[in-house]
């Protein structure tokens, strides 16, 4: 269903090469805000050897993927400086987020912020949800895993 994460726990995994990491991850990966719109995928657990082995397959595919890390959550792969900071916003939120909130916040236009949020949708990092504005009118809201 819509906002089903599946965790991925790499603990006792010291490493992977980049060849599995591209075909277990990158294949999936790609087709995921498509097929299975509003889902996640995230990994856990992973030993720096296993992430930076994983982050390179993800980059050489242009595919972005969470990693949670303790208690928090960053973003591996090709991942772009407009791309990080508009997960951290959302994440920052700790509720779902209408793209002109997200805009006001990051001092970005609407143009620009919905072309950031159709990407990270369509890379399944965010969900998006129709919603209503305070004036009634029809709004999309996005969200991290939740």
């Amino acid at each position: 269903r819509e906002g089903d994460v599946l965790a991925i726990d790499a603990s006792g995994v010291d490493v992977f090469d980049f060849s599995f990491a591209a075909e277990l991850f990158g294949k999936g990966l790609s087709r995921l805000g498509v097929d299975y719109p509003g889902r996640f995928v995230i990994a856990d657990g992973l030993t720096d050897a296993a992430r930076e082995n994983l982050s390179q397959a993800l980059e050489a595919a242009s595919l972005i993927m969470i990693e949670r890390h303790g208690s928090s959550y960053r973003l591996l792969g090709k991942v772009h400086p407009f791309d990080g900071e508009t997960f951290k916003a959302i994440l920052d939120a700790g509720a779902a987020v209408s793209a002109a909130a997200l805009g006001s916040k990051l001092d970005v236009n609407p143009t620009a912020m919905n072309e950031r949020l159709s990407k990270l949708n369509a890379l399944g990092i965010v969900r998006r949800e129709k919603s209503s504005s305070a004036s009634g009118r029809e709004q999309y809201i996005y969200c991290v895993m939740g």
